[in-house]
């Protein structure tokens, strides 16, 4: 099974900039991308920042943007959108009984699991206990799972960053649950950071993907300032088989030279030995 992870795409007005970047058009890129090399995956899903001001013509625009993709996606919300707005735009999307963006599917015999990760008026990730028990359900009533959410829930060693991680009141019990079910837990996937991050967590291996915009950089030193430039974005393809998981990250906006080279042990010689 081939998934396709992109996230933090933080789309705008049409029209309008996010850090110096078109969003759409970066956007526009990943998917085209994406339809060009891999019609064959199973799902595309977009881990949170649709938007970066929570606008519905920004959701109007994603909204069109998906319309003609081959590939069903699927959608998470981040800190940068609104919920109330996001369920307007996308007025059929799944929902829990409380009314968080939390779903899930079965694919392949594996229970892909959803989350909303999202506070009010905060870049923190939130997973209230209401949350916590849907999640909980979830996992117990499946032989397999996969996790995907928008903010990284454990800390990741970067000052900065971890203010806006999962609050520490909702981290642990998270984690708690995380260790609880992590046998069945085959994976978990997030965004938020913009960049590419992999680890243990609970048990459990985490991946987060870049941006299809800005990305960050690692300060390890840095406590209030979260750091970024416009380098080049990518976005993940994950090839599942079984319980195994490779991950590719793909550069989608290179447009410069590509070298070839063959696989034989005289492909590389050095060029004044392979004459002799």
């Amino acid at each position: 099974m081939k998934i396709i992870h992109i996230s933090d795409i933080h789309l705008t007005v049409p029209g309008e900039k996010m850090g110096g970047l078109d969003p759409h058009a970066r956007f526009a890129q990943a998917l085209a991308d994406v339809a060009t090399h891999h019609p064959d995956a199973t799902r595309v899903i977009i881990t949170g920042d649709l938007t970066h001001w929570g606008e519905q013509a920004a959701y109007e625009a994603l909204q069109q943007a998906v319309a003609d993709l081959q590939i069903p996606v699927r959608l998470l919300i981040g800190n940068h959108d609104n919920r109330k707005t996001f369920l307007s735009v996308f007025n059929d999307h799944p929902t829990d009984g409380a009314g968080f963006v939390n779903y899930a599917e079965t694919l392949e015999g594996v229970r892909f699991i959803y989350l909303d990760s999202v506070g009010e008026r905060t870049h923190a990730g939130h997973f209230c206990e209401t949350r916590r028990t849907w999640l909980h359900n979830e996992l117990a009533n499946c032989d397999r799972a996969r996790i995907f959410l928008h903010h990284n829930p454990m800390l990741l060693g970067l000052p900065a960053e971890d203010k806006i991680s999962l609050v520490e009141r909702d981290r642990a019990p998270f984690r708690d649950l995380i260790a609880a079910h992590s046998a069945k837990i085959d994976y978990i996937h997030f965004g938020h950071v913009h960049a590419p991050i992999h680890g243990c967590f609970a048990g459990v291996q985490f991946a987060s993907v870049a941006s299809t915009g800005n990305q960050s950089i690692p300060d390890f030193d840095e406590a209030d300032l979260l750091k970024g430039a416009p380098m080049a974005p990518s976005y993940f393809v994950l090839l599942i088989q079984g319980s195994d998981t490779t991950i590719h990250q793909m550069p989608f906006t290179w447009e410069g030279p590509i070298v070839t080279t063959g696989t034989r042990w005289e492909d590389w010689a050095k060029p004044d030995e392979a004459a002799q």
